[in-house]
């Protein structure tokens, strides 16, 4: 199971539940391009990439669903602007084949993206809205979203190559194949366990958005109820055609 580029454009909605959909369609991670390597360094980085790929396509094999805590932080680049400074946002988050999810934002401010599979809800109750929109579209698209659904291979999907690489930790920088709203995700790997204990999504436009997870918990069972949205009386639905 994985998870990664925000959408090409932003629908109305500016608060953090897009902010979200970096990660979401590249979940299954830090720092930037490894140097070139020759010779013997080459080889090892190579090895390392080949089991930490395979660690990580089986640990995700085989698991159905998870949750976590997570810390988000997120750095913009405005049109022909450098980064601005990167904004943290932390809450939880359950994920469960097929392409089912429920990132719950608590703070700095509240807010929830949530999807039975099909339909996706953005929820934002400062604003009084919910956008609602399909699962599939512009925004779950691309390989990193098969991995999502547990149908992803992440070397045929990907070109993967190794950023570091030690006995305790691997960074492995994937590149899509295909064309995506994403240009590159960066994934922290426990090499043993296969554990993606962290992930790096920059988009085309070289926003960067990091995650981070602890307290994770596999193959739980969450009910069906955790991945639907009823909106609440008075909140203005958005429906988002792609």
């Amino acid at each position: 199971m994985n998870l990664a580029g925000p959408p090409a454009s932003e629908p109305g909605m500016t608060s953090s539940p897009f902010r979200t959909l970096a990660f979401v369609v590249g979940f299954f991670a830090l720092v930037g391009p490894a140097e070139a390597q020759e010779g013997p360094a080459a080889v090892a980085l190579e090895g390392c990439v080949d089991r930490a790929t395979t660690a990580v396509q089986k640990r995700y094999e085989g698991v159905s669903d998870l949750s976590a805590r997570f810390e988000q932080s997120t750095r913009a680049v405005g049109v022909g602007a450098a980064a601005g400074p990167a904004t943290t946002s932390r809450g939880r988050v359950v994920l469960a084949k097929p392409g089912k999810m429920r990132w719950t934002y608590e703070e700095p401010e509240q807010s929830l993206v949530i999807s039975d599979g099909d339909t996706l809800w953005l929820f934002d109750p400062d604003f009084g809205e919910a956008q609602k929109l399909p699962s599939g579209g512009g925004y779950m698209t691309g390989a990193a979203a098969q991995f999502l659904l547990g149908a992803g291979d992440m070397r045929r999907d990907f070109a993967v190559s190794a950023v570091a690489c030690d006995a305790e930790r691997v960074e492995l920088e994937l590149i899509p194949r295909e064309p995506a709203s994403y240009e590159k995700l960066f994934l922290d790997v426990d090499p043993e366990t296969g554990d993606v204990r962290a992930t790096r999504v920059v988009d085309l436009l070289g926003n960067v958005v990091n995650v981070s997870f602890s307290e994770m918990r596999f193959n739980t069972d969450p009910p069906d109820a955790e991945f639907r949205f009823d909106p609440p009386e008075g909140v203005r639905v958005i429906e988002v055609v792609p």
